[in-house]
């Protein structure tokens, strides 16, 4: 039985999987708006949360965290100094998911994910 089992396997092994939604939230870390699937953009949103709510903790433990995930200094260093403060006193809901349409080649439907900008 698959109970409390959450995620979408998104057609790929495991290790393919993990690898590419670590990039797919890198990326959007790093760039702060990518276009994907749906699926995908579902599945990122999961993990980025996670990481930028890891950034306000801002502990080093936290840190350490984040870079097992991010496995890159930089993207790791934007989310603890410059993305993590700007959600502060936002509890949750960092991105949001605007569709797109379908693509031509086979009707899947695009999204761009961002990250939510700071109402001031």
């Amino acid at each position: 039985m698959r109970h409390q089992l959450g995620g979408r396997k998104l057609n790929r092994p495991t290790s393919h999987r993990n690898l590419m939604l670590r990039n797919l939230v890198k990326d959007l870390l790093k760039h702060e708006s990518i276009k994907t699937t749906e699926a995908k953009a579902k599945e990122t949103r999961r993990s980025a949360e996670r990481m930028i709510t890891l950034g306000k903790a801002g502990t080093l433990h936290a840190r350490r965290m984040a870079f097992r995930f991010l496995n890159d200094k930089t993207v790791t260093a934007k989310v603890f100094e410059d993305i993590a403060p700007r959600y502060a006193d936002r509890s949750g809901g960092y991105t949001r998911i605007l569709r797109l349409g379908r693509r031509l080649g086979d009707g899947a439907e695009v999204v761009q994910l961002e990250l939510v900008e700071k109402a001031e």
